[in-house]
This record gives C-alpha cells, sequence and structure tokens, in this order.
C-alpha cells in the first residue's frame, strides 16, 4: 500500500550532448581508413538507424492516443476529469461500453492506504477493456486522503475518503440515464485501502437521503456486487492482532498513530471503528462479494505481508455465512474456486440474467 517514490534520472553536465552514431564512427576512423570506405560505411548506418526508428514508430503509432497517466493497457476514457465534488481530488474518469441500452458499471476505488495513490491506476484492479467488451461500464475515483481529511478537521480521518466514495457513486447514479448505465448493477472493485471502500459501501445502510434538496445526495449508496484485492476487512485492532499477531496497519485512519498506540486507543474509539469496518456492518441481504489474497491464511500467525493478509478474508467469509450473504474467497490452493479474478466475478454477477 506504499507508493514507490518515481525513479531519478541524472542530467548531462551543462554544454554537453549526445553525439549520434555516424558522427562517432567519423570522428574514431576517419584517420585510419580511406574516405571512399568512410562514405560506403556512412551510408549503411544511416539507411541501419532510419529503418530501426521507422519500425519503432511504427510500435507506439497506435498507443498515441492513450493520455500519458495511463497504462498503454487501458483504454481512452470516454470522459475524464469530471467533477462530482469541489475538492480537486473529487474526480473521475469513465470508459462507457458500446450498448443500446443501460449498461451495468464497474466502480472503482485505487488503493494506496488512504495517503496516496490514483484513479489512473485501475488496470491493478480489472480489466477494462475486457469489461467494456463485455457490454460493462467503467469508472475510477479519486478521493481525499488523510491529510486532506487532517487539514480540513475531518473526524476521524477515514470518514474523508469514504464518504467521498459514497458520494462518486451518488454522482455517477444520478448520471445514469445520460451515460446510459443501470443505476441498480453497480459492481464496486479496488486494492487494499480501495478494497476496504468498496466493502464499506457494499455492507453499510443505505446513506441516501430522500429528504435532502441535493438531487445527488437522494441516490442510493448501495452495490449490486463487489469484487476486491487485498482487502483490510476489519479496522478493529484487537480483532486484527488475533487473526495476524504482527498486524501493524489502520491507526493512521482514526487518527491515533502507531498501532500500540492505536490498540490503546480502542476502547475510546470503538464507536468509530463500528461504522467504518467492513466486517462489524456484515447484515443479512447485502451485496455478494469476492475477495482476492495473494497468499494462503495462517489465522494465529505472522504474515509476511499482515495488512493484505488472506486471513482478514476467512474471518470476513466467516461472518458473511453466519448473515447469509455471499463470499467468493480466492487464494493460492483455496478450494472450490469459481472465479479467478475481479474481472471474471463481475462479468458473471453483472451480465447475470
Amino acid at each position: 500500500d506504499t507508493i514507490p517514490e518515481p525513479e531519478s534520472r541524472p542530467l548531462r553536465p551543462p554544454g554537453a550532448c549526445r553525439t549520434s552514431p555516424i558522427r562517432a564512427l567519423l570522428r574514431t576512423f576517419s584517420m585510419r581508413i580511406p574516405l571512399p570506405l568512410i562514405l560506403t560505411l556512412t551510408g549503411l548506418l544511416a539507411t541501419a538507424v532510419t529503418a530501426a526508428e521507422t519500425k519503432t514508430k511504427g510500435k507506439t503509432a497506435g498507443k498515441a492516443a492513450a493520455p500519458a497517466a495511463y497504462a498503454t493497457s487501458v483504454p481512452k476514457p470516454t470522459l475524464a476529469e469530471v467533477r462530482y465534488g469541489t475538492h480537486e481530488r473529487q474526480v473521475l474518469d469513465l470508459w462507457k461500453a458500446a450498448s443500446n441500452s443501460p449498461t451495468p458499471l464497474v466502480f472503482v476505488i485505487h488503493g494506496g492506504g488512504w495517503q496516496g495513490g490514483e484513479k489512473e491506476r485501475v488496470d491493478r484492479f480489472v480489466d477494462v477493456a475486457a469489461l467494456q467488451v463485455a457490454g460493462i461500464s467503467v469508472a475510477a475515483i479519486n478521493y481525499r486522503l488523510i491529510r486532506h481529511a487532517e487539514e480540513e478537521g475531518v473526524v476521524p480521518p477515514v470518514k474523508a475518503p469514504l464518504h467521498d466514495a459514497a458520494r462518486a457513486l451518488q454522482f455517477v447514479r444520478s448520471k445514469a440515464r445520460e451515460w446510459n448505465l443501470d443505476p441498480v448493477r453497480i459492481g464496486a472493485a479496488g486494492g487494499s485501502a480501495g478494497a476496504c471502500s468498496s466493502l464499506w459501501l457494499a455492507f453499510h445502510d443505505d446513506l441516501a437521503d430522500p429528504r435532502s434538496p441535493d438531487p445527488v445526495a437522494r441516490e442510493s449508496t448501495r452495490l449490486y456486487c463487489a469484487a476486491v484485492n487485498g482487502a483490510q476487512t476489519t479496522l478493529d485492532p484487537l480483532q486484527m492482532k488475533e487473526w495476524t499477531p504482527n498486524s501493524r496497519y489502520g491507526g493512521h485512519a482514526f487518527g491515533v498513530g502507531a498501532f500500540p498506540q492505536f490498540l490503546a486507543a480502542r476502547e475510546k474509539i470503538l464507536p468509530w471503528i463500528n461504522e467504518y469496518s467492513p466486517y462489524a456492518l456484515v447484515n443479512a441481504g447485502d451485496a455478494p462479494v469476492h475477495l482476492f489474497y495473494n497468499a494462503p491464511p495462517a489465522l494465529g500467525q505472522d504474515q509476511k505481508d499482515p495488512t493484505h493478509t488472506s486471513n482478514f478474508g476467512v474471518k470476513l467469509q466467516e461472518r458473511c455465512a453466519a448473515a447469509g450473504v455471499a463470499c467468493e474467497l480466492v487464494y493460492p490452493g483455496a478450494p472450490g474456486v469459481r472465479h479467478t479474478d475481479a474481472t471474471s466475478y463481475l462479468i458473471a454477477m453483472l451480465k447475470a440474467r
């Protein structure tokens, strides 16, 4: 859930410039090779360089249409930087699927610990092109981060990213007719903190305010389904420590610092924990979910990656089973796997008759 720093590239000294291969060849051998042979070699080298440049341009010509911010595998958005709020990060991108009838939608929330990340990371969570081919549109959002919440005095800080996700979902629903979307068949996707946000939407009571003068606020925040990767399914430090003893995540969400301070503050902030933990919100009738993890579980044992351990998934699946909520859990060696990834699950769920 950390974001690597961009690679740095050393600058050339002032006044330095690149020397072409042809000029270098001439400089090196001009005193040793007869002029006619130099001219012949120069012509051959120039022809080879031109051919290589032509070949390279041919390979990249079809990629020019994609925004530089997106991986080349992600199609260009139909609509980009659409505002759903006034903050600079309250924006979304939309990829519309071609259809004469309203299409289902996959609503993508990026990861980054609620401390970083961008909607341009959409390809880490779903295959946009495959969803479009299946007749499913895609929206990917940015949202306020923990630091923005702290600057604005939002308490607890995690409320800002989670309520931004809810508002963005309401905004998309308000555009259903204009964007040719099915307002019912909306499935969320995301990774890590974005996965936790998706599950929070899946299990939280509807935040719609039918009496609001704001038409967007009157829209539902409920989901049809969710398919997530590496989700934290609880923000309760006691549960995390019981499930995975070397847990260290979550204190920043409530503004209480490192994990030992988080654990010490648990009783005081328990109402917040219960409000923002997906595990605590599961009830009968909630949306079905699909959980994917990169390693098998080992409950009660330290994990190599405790922040994204499938121990989270095992316990949420148990909770969902007790409430009668469908929950698919996928990890290496998992039994009875029906859908190997989020994209295949979302297509199966959102296109089912």
